[in-house]
C-alpha cells in the first residue's frame, strides 16, 4: 500500500513524546475508556538492562540506541567548546537515561512565574500535582504524597567521604536539611530519589506501563513525528515516519507536544510556527509567527571541583577487580551499594553571597571522580564537588538548519554570557574551597586537582569555571510560558494563536527551577492532564 493510499489514523488525543512529561500526560488521559489516545515515540521501548539499574546512566548516556546524542554549537562563554547534551531517546524520555535525583525546586520559583502572569502556577497551585504523582517512602505529610504512580525513596548508599562532606557544610554555616523537597530547600544532606527497592523508576514503568493495559491508549515506538497539520489555524493531524513509511494521525480533541527543549521548538518550527525571518531563509512557510519559538533557552552548568583524599572513596573499589565483583554481587543479593548509586549522593542547596534572599547555587557531590560519565573513574582516590547556578541570566537558542525534520537543530547555550552569571561562577567556586578547607573535610584532602590551586584571582577562578564546567542536563525554556512577545503558550499550555495544540515539557518553564528538572517535568505533565480534561 502505498502513502496515499494508508488510512488516517483517528484519535480523540495525540501526545508527541513519551518522555517524563508525555508518559504522564498519556497516562491520565486515558484514564477514561472513551479518550482514544495515541502516543508517539522516536525512540525503542526501554528493554536494555542497564536504563533499571541506577548507575547505569554510565551505559545509557551517549549511547546512540537511548540517547539523541545532541552536541552543542562551539559556545564561546565555555572557550569555545562543543558539549554534549543527552536527551533519552527512549520510552520514559531523560527519566530512563538522568541521575534519578528528585528535586521540586524553590516555592518561589513558581509564585515567580504566577507573578509573570501565568496564573494557577504558583506554589500552592502546583504542591497538588507533585503530591498527587508521588509515593513517598516517608508516608504522606503536608509536602508529600503516597499510593501515585512515582516512587520516591532514600539512597541506598553511604560513604565517609560524604559524611564528612555535609559534616564540612554545617562547619561552614550551613544547615543540616533531611528533605530539600519540604518546607524549605537550604541546606546539606541526602538526596532523594526516583528509584524503588534498588530500581530505577522512570515515568515509563511508574504511569505509561500501568497504562497499557487500557485498550484506548495506543503506543508506537521508534515514530519519529515529522509535522504538524493545520485547518486553518487549527493543529489537526500530524504526519510521522515509522518503520520507513510516512503516516497520518488526526486529533478530534488535542495534540500535546511532550517532546522536550530540544524537539518540541524544532517540531513547531518545522511545521511553520516560529521566527518567520528563520522559517524563510530555511524554505519553509510561516503558517503562524511566534518569534519566541526556541528562544529563551536555559541551562544549569555545573562546574566540577575534584579532590584527590587520602581517605579510600569509590574510586577505589572501582578500580579492583575484586572489590568490583563484590559490588556486583552485593547488587545481586542486596540491591543495595554503588550500583545503586544516583548521579550525586549529597546536596548543597545555598547562597554564593550572604545577602541573598534565597539560595542561588545547588552542588552534587559525589564520592567518586572520573573525566566523563562512563569513562571509568580516576585511579587515585577522591570525590568530585560539582556546583552550578540555579538561576542563570543567560540565555541561548535552538534554531533548526533546514526544513528536513531529521536534521538535527542548533543548540546554542550562550553559556556565562551575561555578566551575573560570571560572578555567581567565581563565587561558587570560592564556596566550594572554603567547604574544602574546614578541619571536617581538610584532613581526609591530598590536593585540589580539578581546577587545581593555580586559580586564584577572580580573573584566573572565571577562566577555571570556563573551562572546567559541563551540563547537568537541564534545558528548559524554548516555548515559555507567558503573555510577552516571547512566550509560545499561555498559562494554559495553549500554543498562542493555533487551536487544538499545547505544549506540556520543560520547554514551556519561563525561568528554569532551582534544582534538577525531572520532578517539575512530571508535575507540568499532571497539571497539564488536568487542564485538558477540565477544559
Amino acid at each position: 500500500m502505498s502513502n496515499k493510499e494508508k488510512p488516517v489514523e483517528n484519535y480523540d488525543y495525540i501526545v508527541v513524546g513519551a518522555g517524563s512529561s508525555g508518559c504522564v500526560v498519556a497516562n491520565r488521559l486515558s484514564e477514561n475508556p472513551s479518550h482514544r489516545v495515541l502516543l508517539l515515540e522516536a525512540g525503542g521501548k526501554d528493554q536494555n538492562p542497564w536504563i533499571h539499574i541506577p548507575v547505569g546512566y554510565f551505559k545509557t548516556m551517549h549511547n546512540p540506541s537511548t540517547d539523541w546524542c545532541y552536541r552543542t554549537e562551539p559556545d564561546p562563554g565555555i572557550s569555545g567548546r562543543s558539549l554534549q547534551w543527552p536527551r533519552g531517546k527512549v520510552l520514559g524520555g531523560s527519566s530512563s537515561l538522568n541521575g534519578l535525583l528528585y528535586v521540586r525546586g524553590q516555592p518561589q520559583d513558581y509564585d515567580h512565574w504566577m507573578k509573570l502572569g501565568n496564573h494557577g502556577w504558583s506554589y500552592e497551585d502546583v504542591l497538588p500535582y507533585f503530591k498527587v504523582s508521588e509515593d513517598q517512602q516517608h508516608g504522606e505529610s503536608r509536602f508529600h504524597g503516597t499510593g501515585g504512580p512515582q516512587k520516591v525513596s532514600d539512597l541506598r548508599l553511604r560513604r565517609p567521604i560524604a559524611e564528612k562532606f555535609i559534616a564540612a557544610a554545617v562547619e561552614c554555616g550551613i544547615p543540616y536539611n533531611p528533605d530539600c523537597n519540604g518546607e524549605i530547600q537550604e541546606g546539606v544532606g541526602y538526596f532523594q530519589q526516583t528509584a524503588y527497592k534498588g530500581f530505577r523508576w522512570s515515568t515509563a514503568k511508574g504511569f505509561l506501563r500501568p497504562a497499557m493495559k487500557r485498550a484506548n491508549l495506543k503506543l508506537r515506538t521508534r515514530a519519529h513525528v515529522l509535522r504538524l497539520q493545520f485547518t486553518g489555524k487549527r493543529a489537526s493531524g500530524i504526519q510521522y515516519q515509522h518503520r520507513g513509511e510516512i503516516h497520518t494521525a488526526q486529533a478530534k480533541s488535542e495534540i500535546v507536544l511532550c517532546a522536550g527543549s530540544i524537539n518540541s521548538p524544532q517540531l513547531l518550527q518545522c511545521s511553520g510556527i516560529g521566527d518567520p525571518a528563520l522559517l524563510n531563509s530555511v524554505g519553509i512557510e510561516p503558517v503562524h509567527s511566534l518569534i519566541g519559538v526556541g528562544q529563551n533557552l536555559q541551562d544549569h552548568l555545573q562546574i566540577r571541583l575534584v579532590y584527590k583524599t587520602v581517605d579510600r572513596t569509590l574510586n577505589d573499589e572501582l578500580n579492583h577487580p575484586l572489590k568490583m565483583l563484590g559490588v556486583g554481587l552485593q547488587y545481586l543479593l542486596t540491591r543495595t551499594g554503588p550500583m545503586t548509586l544516583a548521579a550525586s549522593q549529597v546536596y548543597i542547596f545555598t547562597r554564593s553571597v550572604p545577602d541573598l534572599d534565597r539560595p542561588d547555587i545547588q552542588f552534587h557531590m559525589q564520592p567518586l571522580s572520573a573525566d566523563k560519565p562512563g569513562e571509568g573513574v580516576h585511579p587515585f582516590s577522591a570525590f568530585t564537588s560539582s556546583v552550578c547556578q540555579l538561576r542563570p541570566w543567560s540565555r541561548g537558542e535552538v534554531r533548526i538548519k533546514s526544513k528536513d525534520p531529521l536534521e538535527y537543530p542548533e543548540i546554542h547555550p550562550k553559556y556565562l554570557s551575561d555578566v551575573r552569571d560570571c560572578r555567581v561562577a567565581v563565587n561558587a567556586i570560592k564556596c566550594t574551597r572554603r567547604i574544602a578547607s574546614t578541619p571536617s573535610l581538610a584532613s581526609s584532602l591530598d590536593e585540589e586537582f580539578i581546577p587545581g590551586p593555580q586559580y586564584q584571582t577572580d580573573e584566573e577562578i572565571l577562566h577555571a569555571a570556563r573551562e572546567f564546567s559541563q551540563t547537568i542536563y537541564h534545558p528548559v525554556g524554548t516555548c515559555k510560558m507567558g503573555n510577552d512577545p516571547l512566550a509560545v503558550v499561555d498559562h494554559e499550555l495553549k500554543v498562542h494563536g493555533i487551536d487544538g495544540l499545547r505544549v506540556a515539557d520543560a520547554s514551556i518553564m519561563p525561568t528554569i527551577t532551582s534544582g534538577n528538572t525531572n520532578a517539575p517535568c512530571i508535575m507540568i505533565g499532571e497539571k497539564a492532564a488536568s487542564m485538558i480534561l477540565n477544559s
